[in-house]
């Protein structure tokens, strides 16, 4: 897990100068997007997440990825019903984070 989290962050802090978003916050329009654009905290858990989503994507073949597509489609429908509520935001994301640090902790490698 240190790896992947050090892995990550070198990432992460690379994005922030980019956007603060995992998306264009200049197009966002429904109340989830506007909130995480808003917020530093969530701004940097949507980049997190995103990134460790990603990563995972590039891992595995096209069955599992399909897979975790559709559950990644799931859990935005799910964050947009939280609408501009931090609290839920922030726990959305933990939860998902959560999920995907658990794939990769998941995944058989070399020490």
């Amino acid at each position: 897990m240190k790896t992947f989290s050090t892995l990550l962050l070198t990432t992460l802090l690379c994005a922030a100068g980019a956007q603060a978003a995992s998306f264009d916050c200049r197009k966002a329009v429904a109340k989830d997007e506007q909130a995480i654009c808003a917020s530093r905290s969530l701004s940097d858990k949507d980049v997190e997440m995103a990134t460790k989503y990603q990563f995972l994507r590039g891992l595995f073949a096209m069955g599992f990825r399909g897979e975790m597509q559709d559950r990644q489609n799931s859990w935005l429908e799910k964050r947009k019903q939280c609408g501009s509520d931090v609290a839920c935001l922030s726990n959305s994301y933990r939860q998902r984070i959560g999920e995907l640090d658990a794939i990769y902790n998941k995944i058989d490698r070399p020490l």
